[in-house]
């Protein structure tokens, strides 16, 4: 859609959440998001909205598994009575809110805008930032100032790009259809963040306080009373015998009182103006967002005549529910008093103790060590000239959006004035050799000096590789074995042990900062696959990976929030020998040809299989 000419810089704003509380009956499109480590609210998927608004109609106290629509967030669970996501295997849990937006905004229509991360994948922006792009983008804007919402970034429509003011990097950016959040009416409040039932006062006008840490603590606080009901029920129906628990009292209540005894001066939780919650004089609440369970062994400090509460169950195979279980966890071991709690197993991510006598090569794989090869400079072939080699030109335009610019066919491309056209008119228009999509020769340009100049073209459309894809990996080592043990699911089979090794190091001027160091977490890697037919066609495309240095790159680490360091580069890997609590391990008999598929997206199938 072409956009006016005119000079106007448009202020984010326009289609937030709702504020405040409806006094009459209005329609609202529902997102859930989760809090990260970084303090911003993530919104979830569409898919995992509507399951969670259905399990909330259901029960309005109960849990959520998230797993059950979307296979990556199989550890995770939400609680809806503490407002928490709780992830099974690690014991980590983090806030969770239910916020509001006009059914007209983007997560109404179903419209996702993502801007593409230094691993080539595309990240989608945070639901207010979505909303506001939106916004601007139906109102005809050219361009759309971030400033307001406190990132330092113009989006420019006409490019489809976002720029970095500080650092005047550009990424692209793209608007994709997506299935419509959940549409709910009745008296909505701007948001739900606080547990149900939630605790005395604390905020302004008597309500409760929103400080990260009183938040962490009332949500421990009603996690806890709801174990307490529960298991008094139990307890009535003679299922529970009264001595292990502590059915019949309330272990947070409004005097501060701990198993029905007055705490007096030394209160568990005391709520200072500073908003520092302390436990037995300590600051223990210190990571707004995220906690992890402390666990005691030391079972010789019990005071005598105090029962010990059983936590158990995080594996989910008792009557308590893992996320009440894993906070009453934090509550228990916060307060000073025992805890029995028994943690989910452990991922298995080494086999036993392996000599290198029983290392043996690979059959049918030469070699069983590979380093990094140098970047292949392909001289002589300028820009233009690689896109004039891989697409042929179209005399007459169809009338049709160009998916780079997203300009008509027939108009000239939005980067004219930005690049040298170098004998490229803006107007030219060529066709891709094998997937027959059309773009400006302009914008193929441009898109190619965005890249990693290797002398090959992607379609942006389907994907398909012209020339041979190299990417960005930092210099290091790959080894290759098989050793004398099974993976689950492949008992029949020994193990092909893969080793990465990637040290620390300086980035170059194909890296995001030039000049900065980058760092190395977590090498070397160990990986697994069977040792048969199609496992050694694995390794075999993994190696040709490898030589082309696309297994890893240099960007943001999804898990710690962590930049300028290795990350894996979309070929997925399993890193767990014995087990799969992650799912990074086995067994999983879909993950070899899963990872042939994604081979392929790399221009990595079967023509490149090496005798």
């Amino acid at each position: 859609m072409a956009r006016p000419g005119s000079g106007m810089l448009v202020s984010a704003g326009g289609g937030t959440g709702t504020s405040g509380y409806q006094s009459q009956s209005v329609a609202r499109v529902v997102v859930w998001e989760w809090l990260n480590e970084h303090g911003r609210w993530r919104p979830y998927s569409a898919t995992v909205c509507h399951h969670i608004e259905n399990v909330l109609k259901g029960d309005p106290r109960g849990t959520v598994v998230l797993g059950q629509v979307e296979p990556q967030l199989v550890p995770y669970i939400i609680d809806l009575q503490s407002m928490h996501q709780f992830r099974q295997d690690t014991g980590t849990m983090r806030p969770v809110q239910r916020k509001f937006y006009e059914p007209s905004s983007a997560p109404g229509k179903g419209v996702v805008w993502e801007w593409e991360n230094d691993s080539g994948s595309w990240t989608p922006y945070d639901m207010e930032l979505c909303v506001s792009i939106q916004h601007a983008y139906e109102k005809q804007h050219p361009w759309l100032d971030l400033s307001s919402l406190g990132f330092a970034y113009l989006v420019d429509f006409t490019s489809m790009s976002q720029t970095n003011r500080q650092s005047q990097r550009r990424r692209r950016l793209r608007r994709r259809m997506d299935l419509a959040y959940p549409l709910i009416a009745g008296a909505i409040p701007k948001s739900q963040s606080w547990p149900v039932g939630g605790g005395r006062g604390g905020g302004p006008g008597g309500g409760p306080c929103s400080c990260a840490q009183c938040v962490l603590v009332n949500s421990t606080r009603a996690a806890s009373n709801a174990i307490l009901a529960s298991q008094r029920r139990n307890a009535a129906a003679g299922t529970v015998r009264q001595s292990n628990t502590f059915a019949g009292t309330s272990l947070w209540s409004g005097t501060g009182t701990i198993g029905g005894s007055n705490a007096g001066n030394n209160a568990l939780v005391s709520h200072s103006h500073s908003h520092a919650a302390t436990v037995n004089g300590q600051n223990n609440l210190n990571r707004p967002g995220t906690q992890r369970i402390a666990v005691t062994s030391n079972r010789g400090a019990i005071p005598p005549g105090v029962p010990a509460l059983p936590v158990k169950n995080l594996t989910g195979s008792g009557p308590v529910h893992p996320a009440i279980a894993g906070m009453t966890g934090i509550l228990m071991c916060a307060a000073g008093l025992p805890v029995c709690l028994t943690r989910a197993p452990k991922p298995i991510l080494h086999p036993p103790p392996i000599n290198k006598s029983d290392m043996k090569p690979v059959p049918g794989v030469n070699g069983i060590r590979r380093k990094t090869k140098k970047k292949h400079l392909r001289k002589g072939k300028s820009p233009e000239d690689v896109v004039r080699r891989y697409t042929e030109k179209i005399k007459v335009a169809p009338d049709e959006d160009c998916t780079i610019c997203m300009e008509r066919l027939v108009t000239s491309s939005g980067y004219e004035g930005v690049l040298s056209h170098k004998g490229i008119k803006p107007e030219m228009v060529g066709r891709l050799g094998k997937c027959k999509h059309m773009y400006h020769l302009l914008c193929l340009v441009a898109m190619y000096n965005n890249g990693n100049k290797d002398g090959s073209l992607q379609c942006p459309t389907c994907k398909a590789i012209y020339g041979e894809k190299t990417g960005t990996q930092p210099p290091g080592k790959m080894e290759y074995h098989v050793i004398p043990h099974c993976l689950p699911g492949y008992t029949d089979v020994k193990t092909i042990r893969i080793v990465y090794d990637i040290p620390a190091g300086i980035q170059t001027t194909e890296h995001p900062n030039p000049g900065k160091k980058f760092s190395a977490r977590g090498f070397p890697r160990h990986c697994y696959l069977p040792d048969n037919e199609k496992g050694r066609k694995v390794l075999k495309l993994l190696i040709t990976a490898w030589d082309r240095r696309l297994i890893f790159t240099i960007g943001t680490s999804s898990t710690t929030g962590e930049s300028d360091t290795v990350v894996w580069n979309e070929i997925h890997h399993k890193t767990e020998f014995g087990s799969n609590l992650t799912g990074h391990g086995y067994p999983d008999p879909n993950y070899l040809d899963n990872v042939l598929t994604e081979l392929g997206v790399q221009g990595i199938g079967e023509d490149n299989l090496k005798d």
